[in-house]
C-alpha cells in the first residue's frame, strides 16, 4: 500500500493460510479446514520481506477444529495474530 505496508487482507491471508496447515499436518493429510470465523488482531505494521507464520491447532471436535496463528519478522516481533473456527473436510 501507499505507506509501504503489507495490506490487512494480505496478512489475515497469510495467518489463514498458516492456521491450515496445522490441521492437515496433524491429520497426515487427511482433513483439511474450511474456514467458519476468524478474528485478526494487527499488532504491528507488516514490510514486503521474510515473516515466519507458527500455525496450531488448539481442538478439533467431530466436524470443527480451533485454530491460532502468529506471524512474526526475523527479529522475532509479533506483527499479527489470529482465531479461527473451521469446518473439518475429509480429503477424498
Amino acid at each position: 500500500n501507499p505507506r509501504g505496508t503489507v495490506q490487512g487482507g494480505f496478512v489475515a491471508a497469510m495467518l489463514d493460510d498458516t492456521m491450515g496447515p496445522a490441521l492437515v499436518s496433524m491429520s497426515d493429510g487427511a482433513k483439511i479446514p474450511a474456514t467458519i470465523d476468524m478474528h485478526v488482531s494487527f499488532i504491528a505494521p507488516v514490510y514486503p520481506g521474510r515473516v515466519i507464520g507458527r500455525g496450531r491447532v488448539v481442538s478439533v471436535g467431530k466436524s470443527i477444529a480451533h485454530l491460532e496463528a502468529e506471524l512474526y519478522d526475523t527479529d522475532n516481533n509479533l506483527l499479527a495474530r489470529a482465531t479461527s473456527a473451521a469446518r473439518i473436510m475429509e480429503l477424498k
